[in-house]
């Protein structure tokens, strides 16, 4: 998984130091259309996933994408399942909010377990661009 598993330990890394009420966290991994339910049910999503995006390794972004053609090229390991996911929603017409916040990679080369040093180190970064978000819409730990 490597770098491309820092979605699910920014998660970690939250669930770890709070669990702010009226947020439901799931770890979507690769589930795509399996995921459709949530964008169905819920008002507001927010995405955290890794990208190959030209920017330095650990830089912390986020997109308000409107338009599926809004979201970043390359979702990594989430390319099919994730864009199709975000397709069926918007043709069933009932899209959420959706805000997206991604952690530039390397492209992956070699297998790992391991997150690099500079991914690694902006799960904090990231982590507070989530709660800002949440704050942002009155939800707070």
């Amino acid at each position: 998984m490597g770098d491309e598993g820092v979605g699910i330990q920014i998660l970690r890394y939250l669930q770890e130091k709070s669990q702010p009420s009226g947020v439901d966290p799931v770890d979507g991994g690769t589930g795509g259309l399996n995921l459709l339910g949530f964008f169905l049910d819920y008002d507001r999503i927010i995405l955290i996933d890794a990208t190959v995006d030209g920017q330095p390794p650990g830089t912390v972004s986020i997109v308000y994408p409107e338009y599926p053609s809004d979201y970043p090229a390359t979702l990594v390991s989430h390319d099919i399942g994730l864009k199709d996911l975000i397709d069926a929603a918007y043709l069933l017409e009932r899209t959420p909010e959706i805000v997206m916040v991604t952690i530039s990679i390397r492209e992956p080369t070699e297998v790992s377990l391991d997150l690099s040093l500079e991914v690694s180190a902006s799960i904090p970064a990231a982590a507070q661009t989530v709660l800002d978000e949440l704050a942002s819409a009155q939800i707070s730990s």
